[in-house]
């Protein structure tokens, strides 16, 4: 898979303010890529890098082969952007907004699927002015994708959207992905970024120090696994011998058990081969936020 975005040692300072602090990855081409960091990280001002709105004091970074310091403008051709602060003219309407923006490239998509798609068809006729916080979040992402960009950048995308369009927007990307764009995706929300993300980068004061797909991140990190299940079993000592099982605890019917690796197969295996069946048997994994938390020490923000 050929990368579409190069990064190298890149770095961007505000006077003594280092916002980032020589950074280097890659992105492949159809990759969900994301990038994850507490406030003033430095994510945001990479990303802006890369679409040519800010410029680096060194290193070298290319997307779509295209250098965003000195071919800012063929590169927009190619890409889309919601930014983290987008706003639009008061009085314009949201069709409007639409045909604008797919007229600014030669290969835009019809814009009008996209009023269904992002819950918009309602809203069709209406003034940006006018419309609710997440309202015009789905919009500023349409906008993004209504020139069917080869590579598009989403700054949190889904904030202000309710769970339930939450989950529509994140189907919404995977379809764009399977359709060949690349999406990059700057998020806070780490069950959205353990969702969608083919790998993330943990961007910490302006430095990567982590890169791995949330899985892999997950298992490299991974403490205990808390295992949880109920029975009238009057024996339960054989559990003690099971792989990778390092704690039973039994309080009358109530059982936890603590292990690592697939301490949860292995457990419900054992259960099994001793006629134990539990229907309420469930198992805490580390997560991607915990993670986070881990490497950090701080909690998640944008």
């Amino acid at each position: 898979m050929n990368d579409v975005i190069h990064v190298e040692h890149l770095r961007k300072t505000y006077g003594r303010k280092v916002a980032v602090d020589d950074i280097s990855f890659q992105v492949a081409e159809g990759e969900i890529f994301g990038l994850l960091g507490r406030n003033g990280a430095g994510k945001t001002t990479a990303v802006e890098c890369l679409e040519g709105l800010r410029h680096p004091d060194s290193g070298r970074m290319r997307v779509l082969g295209l250098d965003p310091r000195t071919q800012a403008q063929e590169l927009r051709q190619n890409i889309g952007a919601q930014l983290q602060e987008s706003a639009l003219p008061d009085r314009i309407k949201v069709w409007e907004a639409l045909d604008l923006f797919s007229a600014f490239v030669s290969r835009g998509n019809d814009w009008r699927p996209m009023l269904e798609q992002w819950g918009l068809e309602e809203k069709r006729n209406s003034a940006f002015s006018s419309l609710s916080g997440g309202q015009r979040q789905r919009l500023l992402v349409a906008l993004a994708l209504v020139s069917n960009p080869r590579v598009v950048f989403l700054d949190e995308m889904t904030t202000g959207l309710d769970p339930a369009a939450r989950r529509v927007a994140w189907e919404l990307i995977r379809r764009i992905r399977d359709r060949g764009t690349t999406v990059v995706l700057v998020t806070h929300f780490m069950d959205e970024a353990e969702y969608l993300c083919d790998r993330v980068a943990v961007v910490d004061h302006g430095r990567i120090i982590a890169l791995d797909s949330p899985q892999g991140l997950i298992a490299s990190r991974a403490g205990k696994v808390r295992i949880t299940f109920s029975t009238s079993a009057a024996d339960l000592s054989w559990l003690e011998s099971v792989p990778n099982v390092q704690r039973v605890v039994r309080r009358s019917t109530r059982v936890e058990v603590e292990g690592s690796g697939p301490v949860l197969a292995l457990v419900a295996t054992a259960l099994v081969s001793h006629g134990i069946l539990p229907s309420d048997l469930r198992a805490e994994q580390p997560s991607l936020e915990d993670v986070f938390l881990s490497l950090t020490g701080n909690a998640a923000g944008s």
